[in-house]
Formats: C-alpha cells, sequence, structure tokens
C-alpha cells in the first residue's frame, strides 16, 4: 500500500524537496503551504493526484480543517512532517523586531503543534507504523547571536519533540526530530556569511526519508554539523561566549 504523507511549508526548499522525494516513491501527499499559486503549480509536477492546502500553519482551525478533509479522501497519513518554518534576524533591544519575534515563534513552534494536534487521534486509532517528524535546527542547540527568535523556536521545537516523544511512545506512534544544519533553500539565500556543509535540498530530503523511515528519535543532518553540535553543546559559556559573539548575523527583519 502506497505510503500518505503530509508535509507542512511544501512550496519551496526542504518541504518541496521532501514532497517531489515522496511524490517519486509513489506516496499520496498532503501539501501545506501559504502560496497557493506555487502549491497549484507542485501539484501539477508530482502528477495532480494529491491534496494542496493553502493555509498559515499559525491557523490552527484552518489546520484542522486541511486534516479532516485529508482523513476523509486519503486516510490516516503514515507520515506527518511539520516543517513549515520562518527564520529572521532579531535584536530585542529593538521594540519593533517583537512582532517578528512572536511571528517566528508562533510559526515554529505552535504551527508545528497546530499540526499534529488533528492527526493524532486517528493515528492512534489506526495503529500500525505512524510517524510525527519535526524539523528542528542546530541553531536550538546553543542560542547565536542575531537570531534570538530563531534559536529560541528551534531550542523549544527539539524540546517539545522530545516531550511528545515520550506521550506517542505506548501507542507505538515514533518521533523524529530533525535538526538540520544548513541546507540550500530560500530561507539560506539571504545569508550573508559563508555557510559550512552546505546540503543541497534535493540531498537533505534523502537523508531526511532515510531518518525517518528507520524511526531515528533525533539527528543531525548532515552529519558534519552532527559533531560540530555535539562539541558546541560541551564547551563552556565562557569559551563559547569568546568564540561566537563576533559570529556572522542574519540580517535583521527578512523572515525567510
Amino acid at each position: 500500500m502506497a505510503l500518505k504523507v503530509f508535509i507542512t511549508g511544501a512550496s519551496s526548499g526542504i518541504g518541496e524537496a521532501l514532497a517531489v522525494y515522496y511524490a517519486e516513491k509513489g506516496a499520496t501527499l498532503g501539501l501545506v503551504a501559504r502560496r497557493s499559486e506555487f502549491l497549484e503549480a507542485l501539484k501539477q509536477r508530482l502528477g495532480g493526484r494529491h491534496g494542496c492546502y493553502a493555509l498559515d500553519v499559525c491557523d490552527a482551525p484552518a489546520l484542522h480543517a486541511a486534516a479532516g478533509e485529508f482523513l476523509d479522501k486519503f486516510g490516516v497519513p503514515d507520515i506527518i512532517i511539520a516543517n513549515a518554518g520562518v527564520s529572521a534576524g532579531t535584536l530585542t533591544e529593538y521594540e519593533e523586531d517583537l512582532d517578528i519575534f512572536r511571528r517566528v515563534m508562533d510559526t515554529n513552534v505552535f504551527g508545528m503543534a497546530a499540526t499534529f494536534a488533528p492527526f493524532i487521534p486517528a493515528m492512534k486509532a489506526a495503529g500500525g507504523e505512524k510517524r510525527l517528524v519535526g524539523i528542528a535546527s542546530v541553531a536550538g542547540i546553543r542560542g547565536l547571536p542575531g537570531a534570538e527568535a530563531y534559536s529560541a523556536s528551534k531550542a523549544a521545537a527539539i524540546t517539545y519533540l522530545e516531550s511528545l516523544r515520550l506521550e506517542m511512545r505506548p501507542y507505538g506512534i515514533k518521533v523524529v526530530t530533525i535538526a538540520p544544519g544548513y541546507i540550500a533553500t530560500p530561507m539560506t539565500a539571504v545569508n550573508p556569511y559563508k555557510m559550512p556543509f552546505l546540503l543541497p535540498a534535493d540531498q537533505a530530503a534523502q537523508r531526511f526519508a532515510q531518518a525517518i523511515e528507520g524511526g531515528t528519535t533525533y539527528t543531525v543532518i548532515p552529519w558534519q554539523m552532527g559533531i560540530i553540535a555535539k562539541l558546541l553543546r560541551l564547551l563552556p559559556n565562557w569559551l563559547y561566549d569568546r568564540l561566537f559573539v563576533s559570529a556572522p548575523r542574519k540580517p535583521r527583519g527578512l523572515l525567510g
């Protein structure tokens, strides 16, 4: 039986690459993104048989309605990938950045929970091998300068997914946390600095899918960034501060 996969943030970047990957494997997809024209173009490119839902993941009622439509038309998904996310340079000292801060937190944390929520009862009832997948970031492992909102949101996502993993374990639903390093997407294209181990989105999608299939609880992709992340976590604060206080920053106010 063909896989059923529900993906948010599907109109570009990692989400689009995952949609292409799973479509090529014969999966039936539920595709969510804010930009309806991009979604429709992707749907047609993938054969036109998939469900498309133009909405903002911060809109929980809209997500609930989309989930209900997908369940009615296609059945219970095997994999749900909460990929939708935004990034922006933010500084707390600028009051005008607070609205951006809220938008980043709402999309990257609340939007993830709102994506999973309407499907969990059906997944529990269906049984079998089910996956809830959250796309976090290595930026959530330690706070990066100039990325207060983004780092905070991804740290919250990692911890949220860990809590959810414990809750879902008795039901046989696996929760997979993927923390990407630098992936070549429109979100990273605005970064005005060199990005180590930059991975093309299609290659990232293949590695993500391997981790999802294996039911990995937590992984950093690419692996080189995983090693760096572990080392950063071990650094004492005084040394981390000295090394990263002058690290390059994402431009302020650019939501991507």
